[in-house]
This record gives C-alpha cells, structure tokens and sequence, in this order.
C-alpha cells in the first residue's frame, strides 16, 4: 500500500499543530485507500490483471462461473475464447491450444475420416488444464468432427546424454518431460 503525505502540501505553520498532523495522516491513509482502491478497479478491465473482475469477463464471453479454479486457468479459458469467435480454422485451433499450453501446438487434420489430431511439439508432456482446452475447442470445433491429442515426451534415445544416476534423482513423469 502506497503512502500518502498530505502534511507537504500544507503551510509550514501547520506543521506544529498536533490535531492537523492527526488528522493529515488519517486523511492520508483514505486517500491511499481510495487510490488502492481505484488501481485495483483499473486492473479488473484487463484479462491479464483481473482477479475477483474475471466472473464479470466469463460472464460476458458465456463461460461458466467458476471461482474455485485458480485466476491462470480462468484467464486461458477466457483468451481462448476471444481467439475462437468466428469461423473455425485449423490456425484457430492452434490458438486456442497454444494458449492452454503456452508451448507450439500442431493440428494435424484427417478430412476423409472427419477428425483432427492437437499435437504439443513445444512442451513435453500432458499441458496443465487439459478439461478447459478440451471444452474449449469442442465449443468451436464443427460438430461433425472429433478429435485427440498427442503429447510428446522424451524417448531412450534422447536421454543418452544423461547418465542414469542423473536422471534417478527424478520421478519417471519428470524423466520423461526433461
């Protein structure tokens, strides 16, 4: 919390006054509330600074209201849905998927068998908030088509490198995203 000095912008005079001191500090202290308070306001208009605003957001895109899930997960879900309106396109899912997962994403399609394929390239492993991705391209994705996703992770032969000591101090989920 910012602090507020309201006694520098008095007459020197007033300086020496107890009560005005008294006072200017507990004006001071409301007025660093109120600008707090107005910071906290601004920040709710961006989808990146918003906390307890991100229910007026989700509601305003259509999306469920779901305070108990953490403000990263709210605001991807929220993102992707901004980048889905409109047709859909095979970049539209990559956009989608990229913002859930923060990492390259392709989309491989299979028109003859009415499916694509989500596969992560740019992070190994299953990308976190994998429920609202799913969710999320089955609100833009034709209904016709199904589609799966495909994770990439470390084979035996990417992990020559290292030695097997090295890699016995980690979990075999870690192993296979290092």
């Amino acid at each position: 919390m910012i602090e507020v000095d309201l006694m520098k912008y008095l007459p020197t005079y007033w300086h020496e006054i107890e009560q005005m001191k008294v006072l200017q500090e507990i004006l001071g202290k409301n007025l660093a509330e109120v600008i707090a308070f107005k910071q906290d306001l601004f920040n709710q208009m961006f989808i990146e600074t918003a906390t307890w605003g991100l229910s007026r957001w989700e509601k305003i895109f259509d999306l469920p209201i779901e305070i108990e899930k953490n403000y990263s997960f709210r605001r991807e879900r929220i993102k992707a849905k901004i980048r889905g309106s409109g047709t859909t396109t095979k970049q539209l899912i990559i956009n989608i998927a990229s913002a859930f997962s923060n990492g390259e994403v392709e989309v491989i399609e299979y028109p003859n068998e009415y499916r694509f394929v989500v596969k992560f390239v740019g992070v190994k492993g299953v990308p976190a908030n994998m429920k609202d991705l799913t969710s999320s391209i089955e609100e833009v994705k034709p209904a016709h088509l199904a589609f799966t996703f495909e994770y990439t992770y470390n084979y035996w032969n990417n992990l020559k490198a290292y030695t097997w000591s090295a890699l016995s101090i980690h979990t075999w989920d870690k192993v296979k995203v290092i």
